[in-house]
């Protein structure tokens, strides 16, 4: 980290500090043409922060375009600190994703910690109360004592900051992969409610209004955090663990409760969280959105260090900090609400009409940038794209069929691989009951939760196979997406919207902007049939270690509105007598599947075929047998194909059942083709469920036996304990954990 005094701009030019900073001399030698002079210390870093990827999306806003972001439900799309979805009587959902990946390769707990604090703040700064959390994560292989620490203290930090913060995290999912041994990925999504009356928006409006900084003081942590999370991380990364904030959630639950109280409050015109950048984005993002300026005095900041510099307090990225604009006149009243709940307020600077960005220190001006040259018109830079060769190799191999001799053990085998193995030994550390309105918790296809005083549920997900999207990423984002909307629907909620959380490598080398492209393409596509959105979200790149970029990981978040509290389906079997079914057919389809990895450990061939007609039918007719009464659970089939799913419907209770399966065994069992689903229906029910959904074939009844059996060509293929195969499931992940690395 950077800690020196002011400099002059020929030193900063002298000795290209700006390219310690993350600046290009393209881009320097462009902003000395905006300023129409040379940057001095400040106002490099101030560009540095603003021009990196993290927060100008200076490669990736030419494929962000491609997504489609209205609907009539949409109510804010993409540009504000979060999305908002229309849920009928005046109320609206609120959610958007944020990753910490860099932070949490160095810092693992507080990279997880403060991401989950960041993205709070993003819900609630746009007024609304956070309901819910979930996350999205990526580790190498338990095999190393390097990524079990990883992922045990990033699992700490998303608890020890939601339980604190009286947020419940509801639901999530954790892959495991070689390709993440060096970067982990931690994605944090909340999701938020509000009356549409009280939606905020991020706005330094009205010329002469005042600028208050509210929440805690500043000090030298997380200075430039955006431009390390823009970089590669390499062994010099452990250096920047300066670059890492520090949470204070007790603080956060506090900050949470005063902007809630001082929305409703009419001297409010405009409020944005300090998040990447900290005080530099949120204020000259603020004024660039409204069409103004904005002009600060730095020695009215809070800070908890002495003597900082402006430079260090502009890129500051200490947690639990908002900036407010308040009507000229009217600031102690917004002071006072924070006072009330302990927390600092002060007024530091005012709107100006001059659109320039300017900041005093010591009676100096410290900086004095055009603010539209940070915000709106940072840099566009359309990057070379180049087809993988490995990709036309896999195009032209041979479709993969594995030999599978004992299907029983495979099985066994299959539920005790991490990504499949149960994560209870994760979300046991969450509090995913408080606020008491959780209906499906952590182990569900989707998590749900009731609104008050409606007959109405939100469900919410988070997915992304990115295997698939390795072997073909223009299929494998459409399977990302629909398989969100699959979970959601298994829940009895019809999806609504989506939040990505866009991870990649290095964009400059052409093969990762061609995944890039071709995973935007096929979300885009899969989002416009679907009819679920983008209505906000993050990108995340430069994912690599030492040259070793992660597989392509472009999580998709997604949200969906179940519109009567009886439509609310689980997604185990919930009675011996019940009717097991299968919507789709499975074919040879096993490239980037689990049971590719287990037999030759890694990922070939070409990714399972997707269909978004055929996706689309299914989700909406089985949508309606739920919305009609018809089904008792619902279940996904994914990694590890129906067996898996056979297995997992019957870990809530001690249920058995009996199917009878045709054609090859292997693909029957362990394929996995897409827009498929596992469902049980109670026996009067049959046909009227066979009447709605014509994808459907009867397997077998549910079971008291407790045991999962398998009947193929007239003989008792798998016979197997569910008791035996649950408890393998269960202990996989605390297993690898004791084992030494």
């Amino acid at each position: 980290m950077l800690q020196a005094p002011e400099m002059t701009p020929e030193v900063v030019e002298q000795e290209k500090l700006y390219r310690e900073m993350g600046l290009t001399d393209e881009e320097y030698q462009l902003i000395q043409q905006i300023m129409k002079r040379k940057p001095n210390f400040t106002e490099t870093g101030i560009f540095s922060v603003m021009w990196s990827e993290h927060c100008s999306y200076k490669t990736s806003k030419p494929l962000l375009k491609k997504f489609p972001t209205e609907a009539s439900h949409v109510v804010q799309g993409p540009g504000e600190g979060a999305g908002v979805i229309d849920i009928g009587e005046g109320k609206a959902v609120v959610f958007k994703i944020e990753s910490h990946n860099h932070p949490s390769a160095v810092e693992p707990y507080q990279g997880a910690a403060t991401g989950v604090g960041g993205i709070i703040r993003d819900v609630f700064s746009m007024g609304a109360r956070p309901i819910a959390l979930l996350n999205s994560l990526r580790f190498g292989n338990l095999s190393s004592n390097r990524v079990k620490y990883l992922f045990e203290e990033v699992v700490n930090g998303i608890a020890g900051y939601g339980n604190c913060v009286g947020v419940p995290t509801v639901g999530g999912e954790v892959q495991f992969d070689n390709c993440y041994d060096g970067n982990p990925l931690v994605n944090a999504m909340c999701v938020g409610l509000i009356d549409q009356k009280d939606i905020q928006k991020g706005i330094a409006a009205g010329v002469g209004n005042t600028v208050i900084y509210a929440g805690a003081a500043t000090g030298r942590d997380g200075i430039h955090g955006a431009t390390f999370a823009s970089e590669d991380l390499s062994e010099e990364s452990e250096s920047k663990r300066s670059s890492v904030q520090v949470g204070d959630p007790f603080m956060e639950k506090l900050l949470i409760e005063a902007c809630l109280e001082v929305i409703h409050s009419d001297a409010l015109v405009g409020i944005q969280d300090m998040g990447a950048a900290g005080l530099t984005s949120s204020a000259s993002e603020m004024a660039s959105k409204a069409g103004t300026g904005m002009e600060m005095n730095l020695d009215l900041i809070p800070q908890r260090e002495q003597d900082m510099t402006p430079y260090e307090m502009m890129l500051s990225e200490s947690q639990e900090r908002m900036l407010l604009v308040v009507k000229k006149g009217q600031e102690q009243e917004i002071i006072d609400v924070f006072t009330k709940y302990g927390l600092e307020a002060v007024a530091v600077g005012h709107v100006t009409e001059d659109k320039q960005f300017r900041l005093l220190h010591k009676g100096e001006v410290a900086a004095d940038i055009p603010v539209d040259s940070l915000a709106e018109d940072a840099p566009i830079f359309h990057k070379s794209s180049k087809k993988p060769a490995y990709i036309t190799g896999f195009e032209q191999m041979d479709t993969y069929i594995p030999e599978v001799q004992d299907h029983g053990e495979t099985l066994k085998t299959l539920l005790q691989q991490p990504t499949i193995a149960s994560k209870e030994w994760v979300y046991d550390q969450y509090d995913s009951m408080v606020q008491t309105n959780t209906v499906l918790a952590p182990g569900s296809d989707a998590a749900v939760l009731r609104v008050r005083g409606m007959d109405k549920a939100i469900a919410m997900t988070t997915d992304c196979n990115s295997r698939y999207i390795y072997l073909e990423p223009e299929t494998g984002g459409k399977i990302a997406v629909a398989e969100a909307a699959r979970n959601i629907v298994c829940a009895g909620g019809k999806p609504m919207a989506l939040t990505d959380g866009l991870n990649f490598g290095n964009p400059d080398k052409p093969e990762n902007f061609w995944q890039m492209e071709k995973s935007v393409d096929g979300m885009s596509e899969a989002s416009l049939k679907l009819n679920t959105p983008v209505i906000s979200g993050n990108v995340s790149l430069y994912n690599e270690t030492n040259g070793q970029a992660i597989f392509p990981t472009p999580v998709v978040g997604m949200v969906g509105l179940i519109e009567s509290l009886e439509h609310i389906t689980p997604s185990f079997f919930q009675q011996e007598g019940d009717a097991v079914y299968v919507i789709g057919d499975a074919e040879q389809e096993f490239a980037g599947s689990e049971l590719q990895n287990v037999l030759e450990t890694n990922y070939f061939g070409k990714a399972p075929k997707i269909d978004l007609d055929v996706e689309t039918l299914r989700q909406r007719q089985l949508l309606e047998a739920i919305q009609t009464g018809l089904v008792e659970s619902a279940h996904d089939i994914a990694e590890g194909g129906l067996a898996v799913a056979l297995a997992e419907s019957l870990f809530d209770q001690t249920l058995g059942c009996e199917v009878t399966l045709d054609g090859d065994l292997t693909t029957a069992l362990f394929s996995e083709t897409q827009s498929r689903f596992l469902v049980s229906v109670k026996q009067e029910n049959k046909q009227a469920f066979e009447r709605v959904v014509e994808d459907a074939t009867y397997l077998g009844d549910v079971t008291n036996n407790a045991k999962l059996q398998v009947i193929s060509k007239g003989k008792l293929a798998i016979s197997e304990s569910v008791e035996n195969l649950k408890a393998l499931w269960k202990g996989a992940i605390p297993c690898m954990l004791k084992s030494k690395g």
